[in-house]
C-alpha cells in the first residue's frame, strides 16, 4: 500500500540468524521504513550485521538505543528468554515491539505483558508471518464468509530434522531458555496458522517424548485437539523426520485445502480440492492477483504499516499469540499430568502457567548447566 507519510524509524534489538530475515525485509520496504540502529551484546556481530545493512547507529545496550533514537518500531530478535524483558521495555520507552517468536516463554509472563501493555498503551506484536501469505489470507476470508461450509477436520504435521549436533549450542533444548522443544520452537508457527483458521480450540490431549536426541525438552509431541465450532483436528510437532515437510490439511463440508512447504509456501504450495457438487469453489479459491510472494517477514511487517496508516490494530496481537501459547502450555500440560486440558484451565498459579514444562517432567536433564 503506498503511502505519503515519512518513512518509519526501525531499530534491531539482537543480531544473530533471525534477524538477517528481518534486514533482509526491510530493505524489500525501504521506502517505508528505515532500519537506523541496531543492538546486540556482541559488539563484532553487530558491527558486521550494520556494515552490511548499512545502519548507521549500534549500540551494546538496549536500553541506550531505545534512549537515544526516536522509534516507531523495535523488531526483537534475541534468544526467547529474553523477549519479554526486552518487549517491557519497549514498550516502557513508547515503542511498539514486533517480537520473534515465542513472545513469551510462559502465560505468567504473557500476562504481564499484557499490564504493561495496559500502562504504556504501547503494543507488543508477535512475528507469525506464515498467517499472512495471500493464499492463507484468502483461506481465512472463505472460512469466515462461510463459503466453505462447517470445518471437520484438519491435519498439522511440522515434521522436522535437527541431528544431535543441533543441540550442541549451550542454550538449545533448554526449558529456562527456548521455552520447550518443537511444540514451541518450531511447529508453533504451524499450529498458529491452523488456530487463525480455525478459530478458538476448546480442549487437548496429548502426549510428548524425549525419544532420541540429547536435550532436556521434548523432541517430538502429538495432539488431538477439539475446537468451539466442532472441528476436530490432530497435531503433530517433531525434530526426528528426516523427509522434512510442513503440512496443513483443513476439510471443511465443501471443499479440502491443503498447504505443503517446509520453511515458507507459494501460491504453488497449496491445493484445493472442491467436494461433488460445489465445483465453482474452484474458481473462488484461483489466484486473485495478489503478489506471489513466499510468507515470510516482509509481509507481515507490511501488514502492520498497512494496519498503523489505515488506522486499525496490527497483528499478531497479544492476545492472539496468547491463545496460540496457551496451545502450547494446554499440550505440555496434557501429556505430562496425562489428562485432557480444556481451553482456560491453565490460570492462576498452575504450573504450567508459570513453565512451559510445569516442573513436570518425566525425564532426567542431559544439559550441563550454563556458566
Amino acid at each position: 500500500m503506498p503511502s505519503s507519510r515519512p518513512p518509519y524509524s526501525v531499530a534491531i534489538i539482537g543480531t544473530g540468524g533471525i534477524a538477517h530475515a528481518h534486514a533482509e525485509a526491510l530493505t524489500h520496504l525501504s521506502e517505508r521504513a528505515r532500519l537506523v540502529a541496531v543492538a546486540d551484546v556482541d559488539p563484532t556481530r553487530a558491527a558486521e550485521f550494520a556494515d552490511r545493512f548499512s545502519v548507521p547507529h549500534v549500540f551494546g545496550d538496549p536500553q541506550a538505543l531505545l534512549e537515544s533514537e526516536q522509534l516507531d518500531l523495535v523488531h526483537i530478535c534475541t534468544p526467547p528468554q529474553t523477549h519479554a524483558p526486552l518487549a517491557s521495555l519497549a514498550m516502557r520507552a513508547g515503542v511498539t515491539a514486533l517480537v520473534e517468536k515465542p513472545t513469551a516463554l510462559s502465560l505468567r509472563e504473557m500476562d504481564e505483558l499484557a499490564a504493561v501493555q495496559e500502562q504504556t498503551g504501547s503494543r507488543v506484536l508477535t512475528v507469525f508471518q506464515h498467517r499472512y501469505g495471500a493464499a492463507a489470507v484468502r483461506l481465512r476470508r472463505l472460512a469466515t464468509a462461510g463459503a466453505l461450509g462447517r470445518p471437520l477436520v484438519a491435519t498439522c504435521e511440522t515434521l522436522w530434522y535437527r541431528p544431535d549436533e543441533y543441540f550442541d549450542v549451550p542454550w538449545r533444548g533448554r526449558w529456562d531458555v527456548e521455552g520447550g522443544g518443537p511444540t514451541m520452537g518450531h511447529g508453533i508457527h504451524q499450529f498458529d496458522l491452523m488456530l487463525s483458521v480455525l478459530g478458538p480450540w476448546s480442549q487437548i490431549t496429548a502426549l510428548a517424548d524425549r525419544q532420541a536426541r540429547p536435550t532436556d525438552t521434548e523432541d517430538v509431541s502429538v495432539a488431538a485437539v477439539r475446537f468451539d465450532n466442532g472441528a476436530l483436528a490432530t497435531v503433530v510437532n517433531s525434530l526426528l523426520s528426516p523427509r522434512e515437510t510442513s503440512r496443513l490439511r483443513f476439510d471443511f463440508e465443501y471443499a479440502t485445502v491443503e498447504l505443503e512447504h517446509l520453511y515458507g509456501y507459494r501460491e504453488e504450495h497449496w491445493r484445493f480440492t472442491p467436494a461433488p457438487g460445489h465445483e465453482e469453489l474452484a474458481d473462488r479459491w484461483a489466484d486473485a492477483g495478489e503478489p506471489d510472494l513466499t510468507s515470510g517477514h516482509r509481509l507481515q511487517i507490511e501488514a502492520v504499516f498497512d494496519a498503523w496508516e489505515t488506522g486499525q490494530e496490527p497483528g499478531v496481537s497479544l492476545s492472539d499469540a496468547r491463545r496460540t501459547l496457551e496451545f502450547a502450555a494446554a499440550t505440555y500440560a496434557s501429556a505430562f499430568r496425562g489428562v485432557r486440558v480444556a481451553a482456560g484451565q491453565l490460570a492462576g498459579d498452575d504450573p504450567f502457567t508459570l513453565s512451559m514444562d510445569g516442573g513436570a517432567v518425566p525425564w532426567d536433564r542431559v544439559k550441563e548447566a550454563l556458566v
